[in-house]
């Protein structure tokens, strides 16, 4: 049997070369067929064992990162067996960088979706954070991105360096231009991280007050007391004092009352043990003290101090409420009368 034809040259390359490049591409794609089998079972076996987010992490490298590039370097091998133009095979290499940075930008961004969703599971439900973070991921992906084609052109032979100079000074310009903005992106960022407050806190700014309702990259939106929506930018709530209530684990009150100076001293000395009894008997309280603690321009005035274990506003008033009524009750038993503003006048006639 005559296999000279095997030795003919056809476009640079013998038919027996062709022959063997296309046997080394389908062995190659049994083998790889075969190994992704093995793996599959193994990585389906660990993951009904186990429920961990890196397991789930790396069998998704897997299917979108291994496996194709082990299908691609088949035929890029059984490629390159052969003899090939000048020009088709820098095509070659082109298509090689391509897919290899490819393959290396997604498996960034997927480390990357990996660490924020680690993060995110430590930090419980956190939905102004969860929301910041998801858009700060969107940014960094296009960074990767954007870095990968850099490296991809700069590897191909243009010149980048001059492209990024240009962006260097345009992107200066637009800072000193948006100052102002970029000042208010990076206080989101701080507002986020560092949590001075977050989405439902009753917070105090100055003299405005209210529970904030938005947090947003430039701006965080209040609900005061009133109805109306407050809005600041970001800076102006980073360079202020800021009185978060949500955070405050109990309140600490202090109230004075007054008694007529014609309280017999017997009825003055059991004030303070009576308001102590009244505050004592009232749920989610602490005592503190309760003291004569002046005379007045018309009346004896006590002074007392006892703490609200809650930060709620309207608890600490329902529990204010009560006291009051507790101590015009006993008051009213004992005989103790409030002091109300008074003048006497003496008149001397000649």
């Amino acid at each position: 049997m005559d296999f000279e034809f095997l030795y003919r040259v056809f476009l640079g390359n013998r038919i027996i070369d062709y022959l063997v490049s296309l046997s080394a591409l389908v062995l190659g794609l049994l083998v790889v067929k075969v190994f992704v089998f093995i793996l599959a079972r193994r990585f389906s076996k660990s993951a009904v064992k186990s429920a961990a987010a890196f397991d789930g992490l790396l069998a998704r490298i897997f299917e979108s990162i291994i496996v194709p590039a082990l299908f691609i370097s088949c035929f890029y091998i059984s490629v390159k067996m052969l003899k090939m133009p000048a020009g088709l095979e820098s095509a070659a290499n082109i298509i090689e960088l391509g897919l290899i940075t490819l393959f290396a930008a997604r498996l960034a961004v997927m480390l990357l979706e990996y660490v924020l969703k680690l993060y995110l599971s430590k930090k419980g439900d956190d939905i102004t954070l969860m929301r910041s973070l998801d858009g700060m991921f969107h940014v960094v992906k296009y960074l990767v991105w954007a870095i990968a084609l850099i490296i991809f052109l700069d590897n191909t032979g243009f010149k980048v360096s001059t492209i990024i100079a240009g962006l260097g000074v345009g992107g200066v310009a637009v800072a000193i231009s948006a100052q102002t903005l970029l000042k208010d992106f990076f206080s989101y960022f701080s507002i986020v991280f560092d949590k001075p407050f977050k989405i439902g806190d009753f917070i105090i700014i100055g003299d405005f007050m209210g529970t904030v309702e938005y947090i947003g990259i430039k701006t965080t939106r209040v609900r005061s007391l009133g109805g109306e929506q407050l809005i600041f930018s970001n800076t102006d709530l980073t360079d202020s004092r800021v009185r978060n209530y949500k955070l405050m684990e109990k309140r600490r009150v202090l109230f004075r009352i007054g008694v007529t100076y014609q309280t017999p001293l017997d009825k003055l000395k059991q004030v303070p043990a009576m308001i102590e009894r009244i505050i004592k008997k009232v749920p989610d309280t602490a005592f503190d003290r309760a003291h004569f603690f002046s005379y007045g321009d018309f009346s004896l005035i006590f002074e007392t101090v006892y703490y609200v274990l809650g930060p709620d506003y309207n608890k600490y008033m329902d529990i204010q409420q009560e006291i009051n009524f507790a101590i015009k009750s006993e008051f009213e038993k004992n005989g103790i009368k409030f002091a109300f503003p008074t003048q006497t006048l003496y008149v001397q006639k000649n």
